[in-house]
């Protein structure tokens, strides 16, 4: 990597060290949510295809069942005054999943077909909780691309910078994210209040990244072509912490898979309304500079 890019790699193993989710055996997050809930690949349970509108009831049935879903709401309600449940996972730093060089990551075979080595390389068994989180994240990386989509998964994050670089056609660009304001909040999920007029984040193309589990950090990222609209947006939580989220509105899901989870929990489907969402503090927002 070039001059240019070097202090920026510094600056993001900083940032991945602090802000990543807490995970569990052998460094992998796993159980029943473990993949990042803005993929667009069919969520493992049914779809409700209502035109019901979210309301409050609604919203409280998916904070007590599911709480890690409690992310989406909806185009219109981001005003200051609302009150969203907003789940914003704690961070353990000890138990993240570490970046590796692209030297290291390119020494180890990263595909389904060569599973059962990768499986030998991590010594997990193929009946592991471990292995059932690997199986679905080179899954989410190796699955086609929607129309008008990017999507690459990187392994290391000169990899990372390199393809976004690519899609953007510069090498000026930033990072976005959000960013915990207090030193620790009393609960993941809790009710938070918008206390100021979201800031919306012009950028002619928008790079998310989702980090997904894996022995090593993994991020799934993706660039539409369809309006997307980012915002900065400033919460106070009922225990009186504060977060700066990013978020973002996908005002164009008529490509998305009619099973996605965001359909099922806002009651929609694909091209009927926006779909908007916070980003988790692990999950990476690259913009243009230019």
């Amino acid at each position: 990597m070039g001059s240019k890019i070097s202090p920026l790699i510094v600056l993001l193993y900083s940032v991945f060290f602090l802000q990543c989710f807490p995970t569990t055996e052998g460094h992998i997050k796993h159980g029943k949510n473990w993949n990042s809930n803005h993929l667009r690949l069919p969520a493992n349970q049914d779809n409700t295809n209502s035109d019901k509108k979210l309301d409050d009831d609604h919203i409280s049935l998916i904070s007590e069942k599911n709480p890690e879903l409690s992310v989406f709401f909806y185009y219109n309600t981001l005003k200051v005054g609302k009150k969203l449940p907003i789940y914003f996972p704690t961070k353990d730093p000890s138990t993240s999943p570490h970046l590796l060089s692209r030297q290291e990551s390119d020494s180890i075979p990263f595909s389904t077909s060569q599973f059962p080595y990768i499986l030998k390389f991590f010594s997990f068994s193929k009946t592991s909780k471990q292995a059932i989180a690997m199986r679905k994240t080179l899954h989410h990386c190796e699955f086609p691309a929607i129309k008008g989509e990017t999507k690459f998964c990187a392994t290391s994050l000169e990899s990372m910078l390199d393809s976004v670089r690519g899609i953007f056609g510069s090498t000026k660009f930033r990072l976005f994210n959000t960013n915990y304001l207090s030193e620790s909040m009393l609960s993941p999920l809790q009710n938070y209040t918008v206390i100021e007029t979201p800031n919306e984040i012009l950028a002619r193309k928008i790079v998310a990244c989702h980090m997904l589990p894996y022995p090593y950090a993994v991020f799934y990222c993706h660039s539409q072509e369809s309006d997307n609209k980012l915002y900065k947006v400033l919460l106070e939580g009922e225990d009186g912490g504060g977060v700066e989220a990013a978020a973002i509105c996908h005002m164009d899901t008529s490509q998305w898979d009619p099973h996605h989870v965001a359909f099922r929990i806002m009651k929609t489907v694909p091209g009927a309304s926006p779909v908007c969402h916070f980003f988790p503090a692990d999950n990476l927002v690259w913009i243009p500079l230019s």
